[in-house]
């Protein structure tokens, strides 16, 4: 929904041209042998939800599985996200449909599972900084129970080391500075983790990155 990529018609801005939505989805199903996947939005605004359309143009264009975020265009990232539309969208049609929207506990992927009756969930924002949360829904699920939150150990090993691999995958400048909001959204509930964060954004090493974050679990 950004408006960097719909000022070009692309993205969810595409909900507003059907037709267009239809010859592009021909186009790349055709020109490849793999199979091809699409997500979409439930619509333009409020006023203009058109995700039962769009998929329908979807499944009749080859679509292999589509992902249906609980939001329209206009509504960005705000409020809450709704589920009737992806339910209606999955009673519309036989692909695969995945729901994806404000799934951030076990409790609540559950819910929308059953809810729409999707196939599958999608976490985006819901991992950001918890990336036990796939492995926490996946028990819930199959054991109707609540794993133990991850010791702080294993926290702090797993964000010394993904902040290692964004320096080594980035480069040292641009790691550095992509490092910076992943800490801030694994620290989010951390004891001192504002005062940390503002410290933590100023440096502008890799190398005192990891020494300052290791010794801020040492101090926990």
């Amino acid at each position: 929904p950004a408006k960097k990529v719909n000022k070009k018609l692309a993205g969810s801005a595409l909900m507003q041209h059907p037709e267009l939505v239809e010859h592009i989805l021909t186009a790349v199903v055709e020109a490849v042998d793999v199979p091809v996947t699409l997500k979409t939005r439930t619509g333009w605004n409020p006023n203009h939800k058109n995700g039962i359309e769009i998929a329908r143009i979807a499944e009749r264009c080859g679509i292999q599985a589509l992902a249906v975020h609980g939001r329209t265009r206009a509504c960005m990232y705000k409020g809450e996200a709704e589920y009737n539309t992806i339910r209606a969208i999955k009673e519309a049609i036989s692909i695969p449909v995945i729901a994806n929207g404000d799934i951030t506990s076990p409790e609540q992927a559950a819910h929308v599972l059953k809810y729409t009756g999707a196939d599958a969930i999608m976490i985006g924002r819901g991992a950001q900084g918890n990336p036990w949360i796939f492995k926490q829904i996946q028990h819930f699920l199959e054991h109707g129970e609540h794993l133990q939150v991850p010791p702080l150990e294993e926290v702090a090993h797993t964000v010394v080391e993904h902040v290692k691999a964004l320096h080594q995958f980035y480069g040292e400048y641009k790691g550095v500075r992509i490092a910076r909001k992943h800490v801030g959204w694994y620290l989010n509930e951390r004891p001192n983790g504002r005062e940390f964060r503002q410290a933590f954004n100023g440096i502008e090493e890799a190398e005192q990155q990891i020494n300052t974050l290791e010794h801020y679990f040492l101090s926990l």
